[in-house]
Formats: structure tokens, sequence, C-alpha cells
């Protein structure tokens, strides 16, 4: 059975949180000396909403979960780190990736001192099981999924990921960065069915505001309390605040954005296969395409001399040869189909 507090390292669950002036008082008034600001007005003077109240409220009405559903973080990286420092007891627990993967889950163990188990994905870049919960141990408290996968792009099979879910005793992250560009919806709706699911999204990608870096969180009450609990008091600015409740004021914007990716990234598939250095392109379910290559490093340099760039991914398990390619507008498109076709 699933207890959460056992999952929570002992310190957390007896820290006292920091109470900022915005706690304690977060109602209207005329005058603020409560939080030691600087009384001039500049339009940000002030601190911002600890709690992002009204950005969390129009992302409820969006992906129809509670408020108490969600946490915000300075991008998905902020997320993924309080997640070990509140769950990761430093050099004793450990945490399972599946590989390939997006490179921080390692990046974030690293720096908080937890030890990675490593699985590999299917050829086809799909979940192992079986094989993930093998992998696991008595101490292992996290088991990180990325679907769509980065550097792949393929979605994992649903009922694979629902069924590591239902089996492992500590939390699984989701990590939904591209799920807008899918046709699944994705791993939210499942959060009441399974307290031991954290599922990440981000504005960066679909919304178009990676530049202000806010990743999403949902998660049960008592995980998003935790994760709170932990945070820096004021970690979103407001700045960040302004332009999220804007851009999600302009939903249609993005589903339109979404529907031209979506074509591009088809329409670009098919132009890549009929080159003759392109090996393979894998099927996608996000805004970019692995792509194999007769020499990656090769044609990585040739494009960065036209002033194209994409990325060399060689490096990556199972991704021997590939570049990830952006699917960018139609114009810069052509421009990259054009200098590839003069190799």
């Amino acid at each position: 059975m699933f207890d959460l507090e056992k999952l929570v390292r002992k310190n957390v669950l007896k820290l006292n949180p920091y109470s900022s002036a915005r706690d304690e008082f977060q109602g209207q008034a005329s005058v603020y000396l409560d939080a030691n600001e600087n009384p001039y007005p500049t339009g940000y003077n002030r601190y911002p909403d600890p709690h992002q109240l009204a950005v969390k409220q129009k992302l409820a009405a969006i992906k129809q979960v509670d408020v108490a559903n969600i946490f915000l973080g300075n991008g998905s990286d902020e997320a993924i780190d309080l997640l070990f420092r509140a769950f990761c007891e430093p050099a004793v627990d450990n945490v399972v990736i599946p590989q390939p993967t997006y490179g921080m889950y390692a990046v974030s163990a690293d720096i908080n001192n937890v030890a990675i188990k490593s699985v590999r994905l299917t050829a086809d870049f799909d979940l192992d099981v079986e094989a993930t919960l093998q992998t696991c141990d008595a101490h292992t408290k996290l088991i990180f999924l990325c679907s769509p996968n980065n550097p792949a792009g393929k979605s994992i099979t649903p009922a694979k990921a629902e069924a590591l879910i239902q089996k492992f005793n500590g939390l699984v992250i989701v990590d939904e960065a591209y799920i807008d560009f899918t046709n699944h919806p994705g791993f939210v709706p499942l959060l009441k069915q399974y307290p031991n699911l954290v599922v990440l999204q981000t504005l960066s990608k679909a919304w178009g505001l990676a530049g202000i870096r806010l990743g999403l969180s949902f998660a049960s009450a008592e995980i998003i309390n935790v994760l709170n609990k932990i945070k820096p008091p004021y970690n979103i600015s407001i700045l960040s605040q302004q332009v999220a409740l804007e851009a999600l004021g302009k939903e249609k914007q993005k589903h339109d954005w979404v529907r031209e990716i979506i074509a591009e990234r088809e329409k670009l598939a098919g132009q890549l296969k009929a080159l003759p250095h392109v090996l393979e392109v894998f099927p996608s379910d996000a805004n970019f395409l692995l792509t194999r290559v007769t020499d990656a490093k090769g044609i990585y340099q040739k494009l960065v001399d036209k002033g194209v760039i994409v990325r060399d991914r060689s490096n990556v398990l199972l991704c021997e040869n590939c570049l990830r390619i952006t699917v960018g507008t139609p114009a810069e498109n052509q421009i990259l189909i054009r200098e590839l076709s003069r190799l």
C-alpha cells in the first residue's frame, strides 16, 4: 500500500516552513508595511504572490483539476529538484531512470547525492515494465518517465506506464513536456486514481513561453503540500505570473500553433526520409524529430557552418548517429531541407 509519510524524508516531515509576509496576510490593504519592501511604486516593488493563485486558477480550469493539485516551479527543473530533496535521503535512497531520457533527472540526482539505477527502454523507445520493476529495490523512491520521450519523441504506451504506477510503491513522475503535440490526454486525469503519481508539464513548448521559466506539476494535494513546504517563498516572479496569465487567456492561439507544428512535423518527416544521407526518421509525438543519418557529427557541423542549428544526440543510448531536429516555421524547415539537400 502507498504511504506518503513513509516516503518523505524525516527532516522534511518535521520541517517548519518559512512563513513570508504574503503568507501571513493574503488580503487587500491600502498600506503595506509588513515585508520591508521599497514603498515607492515601480510596478514591481511588491513581492509576488507566493502561491500564484491567479495563475493556478486559470490552469485549474484548463486542466480540469483542483488548485490544490497544482505546483508551479521555476521551470520543471525546480520541481524535479524538489522531488529529490523531499523524498530521497542523500547517500541512502536511489532513483530509477529509464534511458534514454531528459538529462536533468540524472543531474538533479547527482546534485542531491542520490544513486541512479538505469534501465534501458526497448529498441523502439517504449517502457519495459518488468525490467524497470526488477531494477528497483527497497531504497528506490522515484521513477522518472519522459512521455513523449526526449530525445526520441515517442510516447510511452499508456497501459505500460499505468501498470508501473500500479505496481510501484514509490512516486512515479511522468514528464509530459510535449503532451500537447500528441493525441493522448496524458496522465493528469488519473491523479485521483493514483496517489503516487506526479505529472510534469510546462509552458515552454506548446505555449511558447520558454523564456519565463514556468513549469507545471500536478499531483495529490498531499504531495503538493510537501513541495510547497520546501520551495523558496517567492519562486515565481511577478513578471512570469503576468505573462503566464496573459498567455493562458489565449488558448486558441496555442491550439493553432500546435496544429501548425504537427502539420509541419509530418511534412518535414517526409522530406527528410527522401534524403539519401537520412537512414531513419523515428515516429514522433513531440515538436521534434529524431533522425538517424550517415554521419551525425559531420552533418551537424556542416549545418552549423550554414547557420542552421540542430542537436547531435549521438552520444545518447540508442541514438547513434542521430540528430534531434526541432520543427520550426515552414520557412525555417525549408531552409533546413535546402541545406541538407546540398550536402
